[in-house]
């Protein structure tokens, strides 16, 4: 189920409808029962001049086993005391609880994060911090995933992180076939770095087919000086657009490249992991492994486990 409230983010409620609520012909069992729980007695105001009326209360949270916080009204509003309990009590009973964006304050508000891991927008990281310096900010992430409570960054990455919770209870194949259907990759590599604003000058032509050419020689080695030769760039240019379009250098871009490919194989191949560090250009299965780990958090061994298709 969603939560609304009067004031709503109607981008980020809409996340929740979008992933968990539309029907979904083209996946055989069971789907979502999607319900919406609403704060305030309707009709409430949404973002844009919408008007939403809620078909429950908070007495829905009481049975709802995945309960979606779309970005909060305001990070400087006081979040109601009714919402909190009703929260915690759901957390006790052990509901999962998943923040899009500034969704995260009203979490917060509710002790729920108290020394666990979480993430927001990049505008409102700092404001975290300082308001609830017992939560350990995770700044340059899209989504974090502590067990039953998530958090996402602003906005689109409420996508991500609702297909992260679709792959976690349904498996890649299905999170594939969602993803399809919104036109999004089942998972983005990177943090939030490549989206926060620098004061440099925008990216030349030419970089995101350099970037396509690169993804079809990930099993090759491939230095900065042959990647800068291949581009006509010196090594200190090529070092400074990769970083305007990416937010990484071209080796980190490259590793987690690499990285994201070797996931896929994973899921859908029986390959050994040997012959994966060799398709990945990783080289060694030490070298795969650590990368892996660094970037996923887990080893290939227990991914492949948890995700094969």
């Amino acid at each position: 189920m969603a939560l609304a409230y009067d004031g709503l983010c109607t981008f980020e409620f809409a996340i929740a409808v979008e992933v968990f609520a539309l029907p979904r012909p083209e996946i055989e069992g069971p789907w979502y029962d999607f319900t919406v729980a609403g704060l305030e007695a309707g009709p409430l105001k949404a973002a844009g001049g919408l008007a939403v009326v809620a078909p429950r209360g908070l007495e829905a949270l009481t049975g709802a086993d995945t309960i979606v916080v779309p970005g909060w009204r305001g990070i400087d509003v006081a979040v109601p005391e009714r919402l909190v309990r009703a929260l915690r009590r759901a957390h006790d009973r052990g509901a999962r609880l998943v923040s899009i964006c500034s969704g995260v304050f009203v979490l917060a508000a509710a002790g729920l994060l108290d020394r666990r891991p979480a993430t927001t927008h990049w505008r409102y990281v700092d404001a975290l911090r300082t308001r609830h310096p017992t939560v350990k900010v995770v700044a340059d992430r899209l989504y974090v995933d502590d067990g039953e409570i998530l958090t996402s960054a602003g906005s689109a990455a409420g996508l991500d992180l609702c297909l992260h919770v679709v792959r976690r209870d349904h498996g890649p194949d299905i999170a594939n076939t969602v993803a399809r259907r919104l036109v999004l990759p089942t998972h983005r590599e990177g943090g939030q770095a490549q989206f926060i604003p620098k004061p440099v000058a925008p990216p030349g032509p030419g970089i995101g087919p350099l970037l396509d050419r690169l993804r079809g020689l990930l099993d090759q080695p491939l230095r900065t000086a042959d990647i800068a030769r291949r581009a006509g760039l010196s090594e200190r240019t090529l070092q400074r657009r990769f970083r305007e379009a990416t937010g990484l250098s071209p080796h980190a871009w490259l590793t987690a490249e690499r990285i994201a490919l070797g996931r896929e194989l994973l899921e859908a191949t029986d390959l050994s992991i040997p012959r994966i560090a060799e398709r990945t250009g990783l080289t060694t299965p030490e070298t795969f492994r650590h990368h892996f780990r660094r970037l996923v958090g887990v080893s290939p061994t227990r991914y492949r486990a948890a995700f094969r298709t």
